[in-house]
């Protein structure tokens, strides 16, 4: 059975669909099979993992509002055992459509539980909201992860989220989990980005994922290409291998982790070690972005 994991934060702007691409893209590449569902109206997600959006026909709002068979509507990236269920605009009046149905809350749920026996992990990329689409998402997910921008008016939303969460673990789904706070755009050349680190680190203690996600033009430039950065940066350093007439580049090595379930995030620009495990978030030379090193368990 696969495992639900929304990555939910109702400010815009923190990261959460580059998390929720390119961590998918990640795993996809260790060999798990992933599920990808863009659940945001301005399907960046969508677009972000290749597809053009004004050429998607059925998205996630047909399965919902229309039942679809969801089966009928997944696409296969260009990763093996990447598949992504796209989004369109139509989904903005969904929750409007919604109202009227019997458990609204559930609907998301029922559509997942479908599919998800299929994969290891299924990743919903959530709207910047907490309305009905959101609250959809995080009743049918089995954990959440909650990516925080390393700026002070990320910290003031925080409350609002947390209360949702605790409404919808009351209510609708008890089994919820919080993954964990994951630090986002963080510069270590800004006093700011490092209060916000401890503050956080200090409120939520162990909930805070070790690894930092530190600023990098890369991967704020493979959503344009339509590439998770994995795939994006590989392809940059070789095409400048070949233009420097090197033959080679150094690019993104991935390999199996030690313990299962884990994961590191960070580009490695010399040779990895046989059993190391890497992402591609951070342009960090270090596992972990710079942190202490550890992966953070998912399974």
């Amino acid at each position: 059975m696969g495992k639900v994991i929304a990555i939910a934060n109702q400010k815009g702007g923190v990261g959460k669909t580059t998390t929720a691409i390119n961590l998918a893209a990640s795993l996809a590449v260790l060999e798990y099979k992933v599920l990808l569902i863009d659940a945001d109206p301005q399907a960046n997600a969508t677009s972000g993992a290749g597809f053009e959006v004004k050429n998607i026909k059925t998205s996630i709002y047909e399965s919902i509002i229309d039942e679809v068979p969801v089966e009928n509507i997944i696409l296969n990236t260009e990763i093996p055992g990447l598949d992504i269920i796209p989004s369109h605009i139509d989904l903005v009046g969904a929750e409007i459509e919604m109202l009227e149905l019997p458990n609204r809350e559930k609907v998301m749920r029922h559509v997942i539980e479908k599919v998800k026996d299929n994969y290891d992990f299924v990743f919903i990329d959530c709207s910047p909201s907490l309305g009905l689409i959101t609250v959809n998402s995080l009743t049918a997910a089995n954990s959440v992860i909650i990516p925080v921008q390393c700026e002070y008016f990320a910290l003031e939303g925080l409350g609002k989220l947390l209360n949702t969460i605790k409404i919808i673990q009351s209510r609708l789904n008890p089994e919820l989990e919080i993954e964990g706070f994951l630090l986002t755009m963080y510069d270590a050349r800004l006093k700011l980005s490092n209060q916000i680190v401890e503050e956080v680190k200090k409120h939520f203690q162990q909930m805070v994922f070790s690894t930092l996600i530190h600023r990098n033009v890369k991967l704020g430039e493979a959503p344009s290409y339509g590439k998770p950065v994995v795939l994006y940066y590989d392809q940059v350093v070789n095409q400048e291998a070949v233009a420097n007439d090197t033959g080679y580049g150094y690019g993104i090595n991935i390999g199996k982790a030690k313990n299962p379930g884990t994961f590191e995030i960070g580009y490695n620009y010399r040779e990895v070690e046989k059993d190391a495990v890497v992402g591609a978030f951070t342009d960090s030379d270090s596992w972990g972005g710079g942190s202490n090193g550890k992966g953070h368990q998912l399974m």
